[in-house]
């Protein structure tokens, strides 16, 4: 996520503290979601939706923040 910035995520990650646990729930949901797809954890399409949603929010946090810390 975001290879432009890997310099940058791992500063943040190091400091941050919301901005570390932005990241990690995001690369947990992405986790749960790979596993729901994969018929390793149960899931309905629906929860699975809803699951993508709210990744992409956080993706969109993250972001955010970055640009924030580029600027």
């Amino acid at each position: 996520m975001f290879p432009e910035y890997r310099e940058l995520i791992s500063q943040l990650k190091g400091h941050d503290v919301h901005f570390t646990r932005l990241f990690d729930k995001h690369n947990a949901l992405d986790q749960t979601i790979r596993n729901m797809e994969a018929h390793i954890e149960p899931g309905t399409q629906i929860q699975i939706e809803a699951l993508k949603k709210e990744k992409l929010m956080l993706k969109d946090q993250i972001y955010g923040l970055l640009r924030q810390a580029a600027a």
